[in-house]
């Protein structure tokens, strides 16, 4: 029996992984070894528990405040221990995160066979998002086998002529939200009604908005508020402090911003589906909205998810405050331009793309048998 291990690092790794998992130990052609770096430990076990997912492993490398360098450098090392001990046929990676980087990295070293879900995403800026577009980039110099989500990021792989085989799956985050959808809770929130009030939802974690950004998203999200007075905002903190000060100091003292701790995963899609309007730089989230037909605008100067663009259920507005609230108001007001949002199609998928992976994967190895 050939043996894979996934590598699971971030939430939303975890939240893209777990129809996969699901997929693969439904067959009895694979062994495989589920590993948590644990970079976002509590995050991960989150999702996990949804999916009812239990790792073989967890590296522990999570330290507050931790550098690239240090999340490569534990991964790297704990990953090497845990190859030689359980060698795989095929190390699966997903995503841009550093987690994944460094996995890829680790398989490459021990010469194991990377697959690379969610590859071909790029912006062709290489410091934007920083470090996730050189994370990817270099993911795809390595991989073996390339999983792409859209037809766009398929182009994207064909065009730089990666080494390996290159599939279109679509992506797995709509298998993941099928799944959860019907489970989905609607979160307890002090001062929050979801059924009468009007909500916006807003998320912001990426590195490019840490420090001056982030003060002119907070404005740009407060002008909403003031302009707006039958809305509300949710705003979901990340727990790093860099992230959260900033916030706290321009949106803390409003009535009607409700910042809140991290939310687990089906309670931000029971809040996603009550949602009107969703303000992000999440990647994860310009994918999940068009789902419930929520219009997304990308608090990113870039995307590398231009599908959402071309299809029309993204718009990119940067971190000007200025930019922020036309866009916002735009659409809070002229139903015409909510409506061709909200309705239109979405692009990344039908919901089988971990099915076809698992496919392509053990077609790979019977292909590759040693």
């Amino acid at each position: 029996m050939k043996r894979i291990s996934v590598i699971i690092g971030t939430r939303p790794e975890a939240i893209k992984f777990g129809p996969l998992i699901l997929a693969f130990l439904k067959t009895k052609e694979i062994d495989l070894r589920i590993i948590s770096t644990g970079q976002h430990y509590e995050l991960v076990d989150q999702v996990n528990e949804l999916f009812k997912i239990v790792p073989n492993k967890n590296l522990k490398i999570m330290v507050p405040g931790q550098s690239l360098t240090k999340i490569t450098n534990e991964v790297l090392i704990g990953l090497k221990e845990d190859f030689n001990e359980y060698p795989p046929d095929l190390v699966l990676v997903q995503g841009d995160t550093t987690s994944a980087f460094s996995a890829a990295l680790a398989a490459f070293y021990e010469k194991i066979p990377i697959g690379h879900i969610e590859a071909g995403l790029r912006t062709n800026q290489i410091m934007l998002p920083y470090p996730e577009e050189a994370n990817r980039r270099i993911i795809s110099q390595i991989a073996s086998i390339h999983f792409a989500p859209t037809k766009i990021a398929f182009e994207n792989l064909k065009k730089e002529s990666v080494l390996g085989e290159v599939y279109l799956t679509g992506n797995t985050v709509v298998d993941s939200l099928l799944f959860i959808s019907e489970k989905a809770q609607i979160p307890k929130i002090k001062n929050v009604d979801f059924i009468k009030q009007k909500i916006i939802l807003a998320t912001v974690h990426r590195r490019e908005n840490w420090g001056a950004n982030l003060k002119q998203i907070a404005k740009g999200l407060k002008k909403i508020l003031d302009e707006h007075l039958d809305y509300i905002l949710i705003l979901p903190m990340h727990p790093n402090k860099s992230l959260r000060e900033p916030l706290e100091e321009i949106l803390g003292v409003h009535e009607r911003a409700i910042l809140t701790e991290s939310l687990s995963y089906n309670s931000l899609v029971g809040t996603l589906k009550h949602t009107k309007l969703l303000l992000t730089d999440s990647g994860g989230l310009q994918e999940e909205a068009p789902t419930f037909g929520v219009p997304v605008l990308v608090l990113r100067d870039s995307t590398e998810r231009p599908e959402a663009i071309k299809a029309g259920t993204a718009k990119i507005v940067g971190s000007n405050p200025n930019k922020i609230f036309k866009e916002a108001n735009n659409l809070l007001t002229n139903q015409k331009e909510y409506q061709k949002m909200s309705k239109a199609i979405n692009p990344f998928g039908d919901g089988k793309a971990s099915e076809r992976i698992v496919k392509y994967c053990i077609e790979f190895l019977e292909r590759n048998k040693k």
